[in-house]
């Protein structure tokens, strides 16, 4: 037997007669249902609300369920909601249209409650699975943050859509990390890096795109700062690293980072050229002690 239960998630119910609410609430009583009844209301919740599932009746006044269905698909942020239509129409031409504007599946009334039951979950089941394979693709198993591969999408739409002198990378990664495993072990320096991580991460703006690259190399890609604010934001990661102690039995320590700040600009390509300018200036600032940053922007360089 299946354990609906087992299956969470929040649904949103759109129908604009009354009874069919009270009879899919009884059916779903195992799930977090908001009900609405009109396309208006619909679209106003999912921007307030998340919500992982779309119960949707075709026929209703001023918007109809597939005009809703149109606009979820067209919104970036809920395109990928699934979406079952329910309605009573059964004809071919309904049930094709149902699909030709996004829905995921189709239930027809009067409702079957293990049908009912079964569809819900079976879209459930794969969208969450969805969301766990895209966060498996696009993460660090171990820090949590963006991996190689995400970062590169990410900065490249940075690069191309946003002013050149509004975007700067920042190239940075721990110093003497090789020491650190040598001498505490690896399990050790597990935890400097995931400390490390959470130092960076909670002085980054909103918007921020942080990553992990490999090893002990992690790279940001941030609109919107100056240089007065970028310089400043890398002195809080810069000292946020430094002051966070790395625990482990018996064995207390602090690290430190090296950072290398690169501002866009006219004379940079592609995405590429720029984090290779910031890696040049991470050099430097291993070169000339570490535990600092190294800026360059508008063709100049300076410590920070």
């Amino acid at each position: 037997m299946i354990d609906h239960a087992a299956i969470s998630g929040t649904i949103l119910l759109v129908d604009d007669i009354e009874e069919n609410i009270r009879t899919v609430l009884g059916i779903l009583d195992c799930y977090d249902i908001i009900p609405c009844t009109s396309g208006a209301e619909a679209l106003e919740i999912l921007t307030e609300e998340h919500i992982d599932l779309i119960l949707l009746d075709v026929m209703m006044p001023e918007m109809n369920g597939y005009q809703v269905c149109e606009k979820v698909r067209a919104n970036p942020e809920l395109k990928e909601i699934p979406i079952i239509f329910l309605t009573a129409r059964q004809d071919e031409d309904s049930i094709e249209k149902a699909y030709d504007v996004g829905a995921h599946d189709y239930v027809t009334k009067p409702f079957l409650p293990r049908e009912l039951k079964a569809r819900v979950e079976f879209q459930l089941k794969f969208y969450f699975t969805l969301k766990k394979l895209e966060y498996i693709a696009s993460h660090d198993q171990m820090t949590g943050i963006f991996n190689r591969r995400r970062f590169f999408e990410i900065a490249k739409e940075m690069f191309n859509e946003n002013p050149r002198d509004s975007m700067y990378t920042i190239m940075l990664d721990i110093d003497h990390f090789k020491r650190i495993n040598d001498k505490y072990g690896h399990a050790l320096g597990d935890i400097a890096l995931k400390e490390v991580t959470s130092a960076i991460a909670s002085v980054l703006p909103q918007g921020a795109c942080f990553a992990r690259l490999g090893g002990e190399e992690f790279a940001i890609a941030i609109n919107g700062q100056n240089n007065d604010e970028i310089n400043i934001l890398a002195e809080n990661i810069r000292s946020n690293v430094e002051r966070t102690p790395i625990v482990g039995e018996g064995v207390s320590f602090n690290c430190s980072i090296s950072m290398g700040v690169c501002q866009n600009d006219i004379t940079f390509g592609n995405i590429d050229e720029l984090l290779n300018s910031a890696d040049q200036a991470l050099y430097e600032a291993k070169d000339s002690g570490r535990n600092r940053s190294i800026f360059r922007g508008s063709g100049t360089h300076q410590k920070a």
